[in-house]
């Protein structure tokens, strides 16, 4: 009974913050474009806006040349939750480092779908053309097999010869890995895709194998698949069949969760419908054809199982922690520097002890590695991927010691920061957010090319 009484207080709270937070974020978006709306009534247009920010403002699409004197795209990658340009009215996800390059995309994907359907999303937003999830796939989770339609690709030209760079954010990472084996396996009907059209990959506090987090936030750590009936997957499982079925189309072009090829509105279900998805008859949460699943240690196990790390790809990884060792054991290494929806989440994480009744996720598994964590993510899992196969890695302490880079190998670096210290609010970093970016960008524009095309040195970041 005591620990029933602990668990809905932990439950009470960890709703309650997250609740907050998403409002805050809901109402931040609306509140910057009721600012914008009411400036563009009562002032001028005093800032002679390009023609392509006047496109923007029309809602239409940004196609991006791939000429041959043009520097390759990057194209940032949210996480769960995440959203893309265009979402959340003018709130950027990736807090504006979008604007730090002029070739630089911010696609939006499903925040809650499988890595698999999102990978599939990612390649027709580039590419153009209506997104196909696959025959066999869409047949076993119960959805459709078309998607949204993309009359115009936002880089058509994109190919083995014509690569881009990719920068996901958590599960962002884990989308363009599984893109990039479908790229790879040519699983794409209708185009002669390989590897190469991926120049390079940099993970920022990326879900390469999985978080402990899922079993704290309600998956079974038996399985990993199924979600516990008094958690707060289970709430989150309940809200978004209800926001979907109730289908307000305003809303949901305001923020989707992405899973309209279920079609789970109430003009196609009705009422019996709902009670199916409720009931977990039916729906991806009745299929497990969504994120979480995807991310606990057995879901990450099972897809790494087939991802490889491609010789002519630059991979590149920031790992984030706010834990250190006191006296041995492993606890928060701030109160003020931790978000606060965080908090909780990295001390219990740092605490996980794997259930005696659940058999081990793989050989060697040991608690104490698992420990050190960003309150969404463990350290162990965004290095670089290692489970079941570790894959080639190097630890990097200064930027010089990967001058020049080289490809096939994933260097990576371990920072001082929770997991949404460098997206949605740039005020929280400060000039770390500068650093990290402008980094990034330039590893993307100078030191990651094959040897074919010369480094590109995009103006904004030499000044």
């Amino acid at each position: 009974m005591a620990r029933l009484i602990i668990s809905l207080i932990e439950l009470f709270i960890s709703t309650t913050v997250h609740v907050i937070f998403g409002f805050y974020i809901f109402s931040t978006a609306v509140a910057s474009d009721l600012s914008q709306a009411a400036t563009g009534c009562f002032r001028p247009n005093i800032f002679n806006l390009t023609a392509r920010q006047e496109e923007e403002k029309k809602g239409k699409v940004v196609v991006l040349d791939g000429s041959p004197e043009l520097p390759p795209p990057i194209v940032l990658v949210h996480g769960i939750f995440g959203f893309g340009k265009g979402r959340l009215g003018g709130l950027s996800y990736f807090a504006g480092a979008e604007k730090k390059d002029d070739r630089v995309l911010v696609p939006d994907l499903g925040s809650l779908t499988s890595i698999h359907d999102r990978a599939r999303e990612l390649f027709y937003y580039l590419k153009g053309g209506q997104v196909d999830y696959g025959e066999e796939h869409s047949k076993s989770c119960g959805h459709s097999r078309y998607g949204k339609i993309y009359h115009t690709g936002h880089f058509p030209s994109w190919n083995e010869h014509h690569p881009v760079h990719f920068v996901g954010h958590s599960a962002g990472v884990q989308v363009v890995r599984l893109l990039q084996q479908m790229l790879s396996d040519k699983e794409f009907v209708g185009y002669d895709t390989s590897d190469d059209w991926v120049l390079s990959l940099t993970s920022l506090s990326g879900a390469m194998n999985g978080t402990t987090r899922t079993y704290y936030d309600g998956m079974t750590p038996e399985d990993g698949r199924t979600v516990k009936s008094v958690s707060l997957l289970q709430l989150c499982r309940l809200g978004v069949i209800l926001y979907d079925w109730i289908d307000i189309s305003w809303l949901k072009n305001y923020y989707n969760f992405g899973f309209d090829h279920f079609e789970m509105s109430w003009r196609k279900t009705g009422l019996l419908g709902l009670v199916d998805l409720l009931l977990g008859y039916s729906g991806p949460f009745a299929t497990h054809d969504w994120i979480l699943p995807d991310l606990t240690l057995q879901g990450s196990i099972k897809m790494n199982a087939t991802l490889k790390t491609f010789p002519s790809t630059f991979y590149f990884s920031y790992a984030t922690k706010r834990t250190r060792k006191v006296f041995g054991m492993t606890v928060p290494s701030s109160v003020l520097g931790i978000h606060p929806m965080l908090f909780i989440r990295v001390l219990q994480m740092s605490q996980w002890r794997h259930p005696a009744s659940a058999p081990l996720p793989y050989k060697g598994y040991r608690d104490e590695d698992w420990e050190d964590n960003d309150g969404a993510l463990n350290t162990i899992s965004m290095t670089h991927p290692r489970i079941p196969v570790e894959h080639p890695s190097h630890f990097v302490q200064d930027d010089s010691e990967c001058q020049p880079l080289q490809p096939g190998i994933w260097y990576y670096k371990i920072m001082e920061a929770d997991h949404i210290f460098f997206i949605v609010n740039r005020e929280r970093a400060g000039v770390q957010f500068d650093l990290l970016y402008d980094g990034i960008f330039q590893r993307c524009r100078k030191h990651a090319f094959r040897q074919s095309h010369q480094p590109f040195v995009p103006n904004q970041i030499d000044q």
